[in-house]
């Protein structure tokens, strides 16, 4: 070992051996000359490692073909270790830019590209949860792109380029039946297509309504009808209900007595709003009941209030709720949603920001796979 410029140069060698002519295939042991070669490592302490290698080259007794031995540490052609590559590829599963990723190990951004190129993800399997949700990507397929996530293992299954119905039927029509059948529970959010989907493909799955997207509806419906008040309220009345209003949008039950006397006074002031609060409790009660039948008869009957109360907001909610009253009553019976996705989601928008946008889908998509698993 030598120390040179701030780099560690160990020269290396190894024992002959008996090696097998790439041409002929005839065994030899006759070495026709050495030649040293410098090949890169992986760094130690911030310190570049080389390997100075004394490669010996053999020549074939049968064909005379000549020819280098072969080595498990070192791929053919190249100047850089396996494990260099190793390195530089675990490197590419945080979130980093390849920029900084280069930086560290040495190498040129070309280079690190080129390692994330060589790599490969075999066609993934279907499971049992299968959690599906899209992100705002902007790459060159589209605006908009698709995650599929096991629900049930939390891990992402793949990444598609486009969330339109009639790619993601190609998608998974590339599926066998029986592979199809196999998935149970089927998440998404309130957008119809995936619902289609879901009927069209999967004939075992339940389908299930991810609880923030129809949760979000009843808090909006609340708010719309506080603000819409609030605007033909006195100065100093409009700022006390603007700070008081995560009173209003928490459980009744919860508070303490004063802020229930607090709430109970912003109530008396407006029926709107009195009706709309008295819609969101009906519903915390609801998502709280253990006996389905139960949660089936009292989301019917809020559906229906929800029409009657002459709130717009209320009214377009209970149109939402109708329609996907089925995957309501599987979220509130099944603990599987979108959770993990959205957590997912967050680490794809990080990287999309660090990078500061990625265009090119396959090398976007690999660098997920490789930092959300």
């Amino acid at each position: 070992m030598e120390r040179k410029d701030g780099n560690i140069f160990l020269h290396v060698t190894t024992n002959q051996s008996l090696q097998t002519c790439p041409c002929c295939h005839y065994e030899t042991k006759k070495i026709h000359d050495y030649r040293t070669q410098i090949i890169k490592d992986v760094p130690y302490q911030y310190q570049m490692v080389f390997l100075v290698l004394k490669k010996r080259r053999y020549v074939c007794s049968h064909c005379k073909k000549r020819f280098y031995e072969s080595y498990d540490f070192l791929a053919k052609y190249f100047r850089r270790t396996v494990r260099a590559s190793k390195s530089i590829l675990y490197a590419l599963s945080d979130v980093c830019t390849k920029k900084e990723i280069a930086k560290q190990h040495q190498v040129s951004f070309t280079t690190v590209s080129r390692i994330l190129k060589m790599v490969s993800f075999e066609k993934p399997k279907l499971p049992k949860v299968l959690c599906i949700d899209e992100f705002k990507g902007n790459v060159e397929t589209g605006k908009y792109q698709c995650i599929l996530v096991d629900g049930k293992h939390h891990k992402v299954i793949d990444i598609l380029p486009d969330r339109t119905f009639s790619y993601l039927q190609s998608y998974f029509s590339s599926y066998t039946r029986q592979e199809r059948k196999r998935v149970e529970y089927f998440v998404c959010d309130l957008w119809s297509p995936y619902a289609e989907l879901a009927r069209s493909l999967f004939p075992n799955a339940k389908i299930i309504v991810d609880r923030y997207h129809f949760v979000r509806q009843v808090y909006n419906a609340l708010e719309s009808v506080r603000k819409e008040k609030q605007k033909t309220m006195p100065k100093e009345q409009r700022k006390y209900f603007k700070r008081s209003r995560k009173l209003l949008l928490a459980p009744y039950s919860s508070l303490k007595e004063k802020d229930k006397r607090a709430v109970d006074v912003m109530l008396w002031y407006h029926d709107d709003l009195r009706k709309a609060h008295v819609l969101k409790e009906s519903f915390y009660k609801i998502m709280r009941m253990t006996s389905k039948k139960e949660q089936r008869k009292s989301l019917y009957a809020f559906i229906k209030e929800a029409e009657k109360s002459g709130i717009k907001k209320f009214v377009t909610l209970a149109n939402t709720y109708r329609n996907w009253r089925g995957g309501i009553l599987n979220a509130l019976s099944f603990s599987y949603s979108n959770g993990v996705t959205k957590g997912f989601n967050n680490k794809i928008k990080v990287l999309k920001r660090i990078s500061y946008g990625l265009k090119n889908f396959e090398e976007y998509r690999k660098r997920i796979l490789l930092v959300c698993n």
